[in-house]
């Protein structure tokens, strides 16, 4: 019989892991989204200097095809280190894992609500996600990305950051560590995302604060359930409230409500979703 998670004994060392962890990262997020996103690129080559010049279709291909990129790097992983799937924690929550997924929607709310207020009484700069030169000012294309979050964002993120690199780091560190350096890491893997469109080190470290304490909530509630559909459900409804935000705003222009519903239209742009890969030559 196989030993639960919770009291599996660590068969690795810490720098170990943590490297191993890195990689994964580095891996799932800079190396294979530029291949699996090739065929958009190859669609409309006018993603590569001019994104709202190019089609809807190639702009959605491109951000389905940059998650199938990150749970592509995790599945590879799980094959060429003999894991197999039986490695990954998926199957539908219990009652308990149910109510797990819904405090989680609550907490991450609340949270991204009290970040906003904050943002808001000390009118703090927030910078912007590339993610939205691809979305840009089209409400269309901010539906579409609805759907990608829960298809293909939210799967594919918790799959590697959660069901790969937190449970590999159970080999090493208790699960509250492991919880906080995958979220370390998933929060510095976005840095680069938003520094390229900031204007402070300040206003890019709001949206990564934010981001970082998204992964710690993320990271309990997989550590609590040990099930991937419970962060997975959580992480869409958190997105796909941010993405109905910015909807909201480019059609009924929410921005003139008052200083806090402004504060959580930006953050709701800058925190959307993991940066995109920087397109090959092709």
């Amino acid at each position: 019989m196989e030993t639960p998670q919770r009291h599996r004994e660590r068969t690795d060392g810490p720098l170990r892991s943590t490297l191993v962890a890195i990689g994964l990262t580095v891996f799932g997020v800079l190396v294979a989204p530029n291949f699996t996103t090739l065929p958009a690129f190859l669609l409309d080559p006018a993603l590569i200097n001019s994104p709202m010049d190019a089609s809807i279709t190639a702009r959605a291909a491109l951000l389905s095809l940059n998650f199938v990129g990150i749970a592509l790097a995790g599945a590879i992983y799980l094959a060429v280190t003999d894991r197999g799937w039986g490695y990954v924690d998926l199957r539908m929550p219990t009652k308990q894992g149910w109510i797990y997924a819904i405090a989680g929607v609550v907490g991450i709310l609340v949270f991204y609500v009290l970040v906003a207020v904050v943002v808001s009484m000390l009118s703090l700069p927030s910078s912007e996600n590339n993610v939205m030169g691809y979305i840009g000012d089209d409400p269309t294309m901010v539906l579409i990305m609805i759907g990608i979050v829960f298809f293909f964002n939210a799967p594919a993120e918790e799959f590697l950051f959660r069901n790969v690199v937190q449970k590999r780091l159970y080999e090493a560190f208790s699960r509250t560590h492991a919880i906080v350096i995958a979220s370390v890491i998933f929060a510095l893997v976005h840095f680069v995302s938003y520094a390229v469109l900031s204007d402070s080190l300040l206003a890019t470290m709001v949206p990564i604060a934010t981001v970082f304490g998204g992964g710690l909530i993320f990271g309990y509630l997989y550590a609590k359930s040990e099930n991937l559909l419970v962060p997975i459900l959580s992480h869409a409804v958190y997105n796909g409230f941010q993405f109905g935000l910015v909807y909201l705003t480019l059609v009924y222009d929410l921005e003139e409500s008052g200083p806090t519903t402004e504060a959580l239209l930006d953050l709701a742009v800058a925190v959307a979703t993991l940066p995109l890969p920087l397109p090959l030559p092709l």
